[in-house]
């Protein structure tokens, strides 16, 4: 059985459980490669964060709050891990600022600190990894 993976609460533990994610991230890329849908590498993540003997939420839906009003909208976040980071899994070109304010807008409608983009298609994972964070 599995030890659960317990980073503190403070930005060290942040950064911890963020290394942990990332470390999880490269291992899925060394694996599969680029050139798939994310579909697939949200799956193989999920099994490494699993492996990790972290915590995490797949496909958790996202309410949009409208002048006091829930409304849903259809929005889903990738993976939620440890209730504390939310990861956004890509495979495209590039990262455009179109997905940082997305994930930005997530952090903030949830009231989280740190996000990561993971963007599965480049040649080497480092080049594909943008972390967010609100300063709330």
């Amino acid at each position: 059985m599995r030890e659960k993976f317990e980073p503190g609460n403070d930005a060290g533990g942040l950064n911890l459980l963020t290394e942990k994610i990332i470390g999880c991230a490269i291992e899925v890329h060394k694996g599969i490669g680029p050139g798939l849908l994310e579909s697939a590498y949200e799956e193989c993540l999920c099994f490494e964060l699993s492996q990790a003997g972290l915590l995490f939420e797949r496909q958790v839906p996202l309410p949009v709050s409208y002048k006091g009003v829930k409304l849903d909208c259809g929005y889903r976040l990738d993976i939620v891990v440890e209730k504390r980071v939310i990861l956004e899994i890509k495979a495209v070109e590039r990262i455009a600022p179109i997905h940082e304010a997305q994930l930005l807008s997530y952090l903030r409608m949830l009231d989280k600190r740190i996000g990561l983009i993971l963007n599965f298609h480049t040649a080497v994972l480092k080049q594909g990894i943008k972390r967010i964070v609100n300063d709330l």
